[in-house]
């Protein structure tokens, strides 16, 4: 989102997660990468790369029995829940919004 600082990188590069949806299932995404913008611009432009976000069985998940901030975060997890939350704000707002709304009894 632009105006919405960035913190993750990739070799020195500005990078943002794309998390794609279906119903409210999240089903894969990835890092939209670019290194001629910086943490406040909008990443999707010329010159971007992408880089597939880990699953759930990537090398990069915490070590379970592993003590805290010892491992690395499960990011794709973090996203995933963002994404549903920001689903049901979205849905929200659309049924405030639309004066046509259907009404089920």
């Amino acid at each position: 989102q632009e105006g919405v600082l960035t913190q993750e990188r990739m070799q020195d590069a500005v990078a943002e997660p794309v998390v794609y949806m279906m119903d409210r299932y999240v089903v894969g995404g990835f890092y939209r990468v670019h290194a001629e913008r910086g943490v406040d611009e909008n990443l999707n432009a010329p010159g971007a790369g992408f880089v597939p976000l880990a699953f759930d069985h990537s090398t990069h998940l915490p070590q379970r029995g592993a003590r805290p901030g010892a491992s690395a975060p499960n990011r794709f997890y973090m996203y995933g829940v963002v994404a549903r939350l920001a689903m049901l704000a979205a849905s929200y707002e659309l049924e405030a919004t639309n004066p046509d709304a259907e009404i089920y009894d």
